[in-house]
Formats: C-alpha cells, structure tokens, sequence
C-alpha cells in the first residue's frame, strides 16, 4: 500500500527527530497533577531464555540478581505513593513478571495495599500456566496475557522458544486448562514472520478460536537495530510488503462472517465477543500519563519521556540511595504531544474531538493540518461528527503500521540507554 510506505517512512524521520534520548540528572519524576487519572508499570526484566526477536530490558534470569530487584521495585513504588500519586490500574511487564512468582505477589499485594487498584494485568510465558503459579495469580490478578506469538512448532524452533515454554499444542492444552481463572486470558501472538506462511497464520487462527480466550493481541514482528542480527541469524529478514495481507487474514478470521467470535478493542487487539475486556496491552491509550518503575521502565509524564537506568546493577543503587532511577528524558513540543494523543487515540479506534479542543485550546484540522487531510484524503476515517473520529477497516491497517513503526522508534530509544552498560551485563544480554 503506497498510504503505507509514505507514513512509514515519515514517522521514521519524525521519530529521529523527537524520540532522542538526552542525559538527565533528575533524580524523580515530576508529581501528579490533580484531577489527572494516572497508571502504574513496573518492569520486571528477567527471562528464563532471551527471545531474538524482543527489544524490551530483559536480563538472563538469576535468584541473586532478581531477588533484590524485586525489593527495589516495590521500594520504587512507596517513593510515588510519597509523591502523592495514586492508582487505579496497574500493569507488570517484562521480560516474565512470574519468574519468581512469591515475589510477584508479595509486589502486587504492596500495591493493593498503598493504592486504590481496581485492576491488575500481568504478562507471563506459557510454561508458567502451571498450578503453583496460576493458583496465586488467581484473585491478585485480573488480566493475565500469554506471550505465545505462534503455535507452529518450527517458528517456535526458530524463535527458540520450543525447547523452554514447549509446543504448541502443549501451549494450547495449558491455555484451556487457566481460561477461565481470570477475568481475561490475553494470548499475545506475532505475525509476519519471515518463515511464516499463509497456512502457518490460518493454522494460528484456528488455534485461537479452539482456545476460547477471551482476548487477542496480534503484532506485527518489529525490532530494533540492536536485535537485527539476532533476527536475521534466527528467523530472517523481515518482509513489510505482506504485512497488510496477513493483518487483513486476522480481522477476517476473528470479527468476520455473521457470528464473529472476536471484536475489535484497538487496531491489533481482539475481545471475545460478549465480554466486557476494559485492560488492553496498550495502557498508553487508555492512560495517557503514566509513571514506570523499575529497570528500562519509560515514563511519560508533563509531556516528557522519561527513561530509567537498563542497568539492573545501577538500577538498585540508586533505589538504594533513596533516588528514582531515571537516567534519560525526551520533551515533548505541542505540537508532538499532539500528534501522540492523535496516534494513540486512533490506534484505540475512537479520536475524542471535544477532549482535543479543551487539551489543545484548537481542532484537529487547525492542530495537524497535514497529518489530518493524509488520513481523510486516503480513506482512513470511518466516521466523523462534532465529537468524534472512527477509523475504516484501511485506517486500522495504516495505525498498525504507524504503531509498528513507532515501536521501532522506541526500540531505538532502548538501544540508546543499553549503549551505557558496563560491559558484564552487555555480554549477558548480546555474548561477548
């Protein structure tokens, strides 16, 4: 699609520009503003086995790294409670949040305890859909999402995922076994790899639906420079030309036909129809301010991008030093804050005009002229009034492929922080 390959290539120079990391010496983030409604992330970075393919902070697993990690987190945490931050939602991502899972609780119920939670997601691997882990999570926990990305063996082989988190059918069996131990069981799924094929996507669907989960979360495969080679030597180049073909084989098979099983909750998430799923893996757009604990944690707060420390060792010396652990920050112009709320607000298909107006003190039109007339002119918009903006079915694709690319810029953003490593935790990560 040429819409496609002309947004890709603009948001790649844009995100060049405003999503470059400058040096800080702020020791904490700014405080809340009152009436602002606020989420928690904390970043939990340790894996049983590094993916190729993930751009996320993540460190080999080791209890003597991981445990007082963990008491740093939740340390982390009181410092926002003394700012006086409150929060009603809270996300734990990785990394594999349940790698200690006694850890994991004692954090959470830390957080229930100091904040007004009335929601809690976790992410997890499929080898953890176990007894001694489920039954833990079960009542701390409302959203659990499972990062399969694919149930064909030999992408899994290629992803080096087989041998560790097991089969896909092993996978499968273990998601219906956990369906119904939580509010909502997300299965997070990769597509548009470079070996996949269109009978390999159709036989993911199907395990999908057999599945019963009551969400779907479908990416398309995107990295950073610093995992190329990795990609490259595992799986392969990667091909965007097929990827608006492939997004198109998911919407159909899950929200098309008369009785579809699946709705759409933002351009690549999926709600079991009939189920009210409010917690999507995009919390930046149902939260546009947010702060981030823990190590490779990003905040954005007061229109600035905050980036913590992806040292773990530095990370707990400075929590330890009664510091917040931020070593990175990006401002943000009005004009950028508003081509982000423009962005995450379409991904999560409904722009809010009237929100715009009150925020920006201007339209849409008057705001992003440019950016405005591109998605009208191309047949993005589904729907327009005084209050709203809906996509089309072509609009989703394009915010697929906007997101996919801002994620790159993102990536980017965690390379630059990783490039300040002392050189024992860079071999951890990338070998020697």
């Amino acid at each position: 699609m040429l819409s496609e390959r002309v947004q890709s290539k603009m948001m790649r120079l844009l995100n060049h520009r405003y999503l470059k990391l400058s040096p800080t010496d702020t020791k904490q983030l700014p405080g809340p503003k009152p009436g602002q409604k606020y989420m928690l992330y904390a970043h939990v970075p340790f894996c049983e086995q590094l993916c190729p393919y993930c751009s996320f902070n993540r460190y080999p697993f080791s209890e003597e790294r991981a445990t007082p990690y963990f008491a740093n987190l939740r340390q982390e945490m009181l410092m926002l409670k003394d700012m006086g931050y409150d929060f009603t939602s809270f996300t734990i991502g990785g990394g594999t949040p349940t790698i200690m899972i006694d850890e994991l609780c004692e954090t959470i119920d830390m957080a229930r305890d100091i904040f007004s939670l009335e929601e809690v997601s976790t992410e997890t691997n499929p080898n953890h859909l176990i007894p001694e882990v489920i039954d833990k999570l079960s009542g701390r926990v409302q959203r659990l999402s499972v990062g399969v990305q694919s149930f064909n063996d030999d992408l899994l082989m290629q992803m080096e995922r087989y041998g560790k988190y097991g089969s896909g059918i092993q996978t499968l069996q273990r998601l219906l076994e956990v369906k119904d131990s939580f509010e909502s069981l997300n299965v997070d799924m990769i597509f548009n790899f470079p070996g996949q094929t269109e009978e390999m996507l159709i036989a993911d669907l199907s395990c999908i639906l057999e599945s019963h989960a009551r969400q779907v979360t479908f990416y398309p495969l995107m990295a950073s420079p610093a995992v190329a080679r990795s990609l490259a030597r595992t799986l392969g180049h990667v091909d965007y030309r097929r990827e608006e073909h492939f997004y198109r084989m998911i919407c159909e098979a899950l929200t098309g036909g008369t009785n579809p099983a699946y709705s759409f909750a933002s351009a690549w998430a999926f709600n079991a129809t009939g189920s009210n799923n409010s917690m999507i893996d995009e919390y930046i757009v149902d939260y546009e301010e947010y702060p981030a604990i823990g190590s490779g944690g990003l905040s954005y707060l007061d229109g600035s991008l905050y980036v913590n420390t992806f040292s773990v060792k530095d990370y707990n010396k400075m929590i330890g030093a009664g510091n917040m652990s931020i070593v990175g920050k990006t401002p943000f112009t009005k004009w950028d804050r508003m081509r982000y709320r423009l962005m995450m607000q379409l991904f999560g298909l409904r722009l809010d005009k009237k929100q715009w107006q009150e925020d920006f003190g201007c339209s849409v039109v008057q705001g992003l002229p440019m950016e405005y007339a591109f998605f009208k002119s191309i047949g993005a918009f589904a729907h327009e009034d005084d209050e709203q903006i809906l996509l089309s079915p072509k609009g989703r694709y394009l915010l697929v492929s906007l997101m996919r690319e801002f994620f790159i810029g993102v990536n980017k953003v965690r390379d630059q922080a990783r490039a300040n490593l002392d050189p024992d935790e860079r071999e951890l990560l990338f070998g020697s």
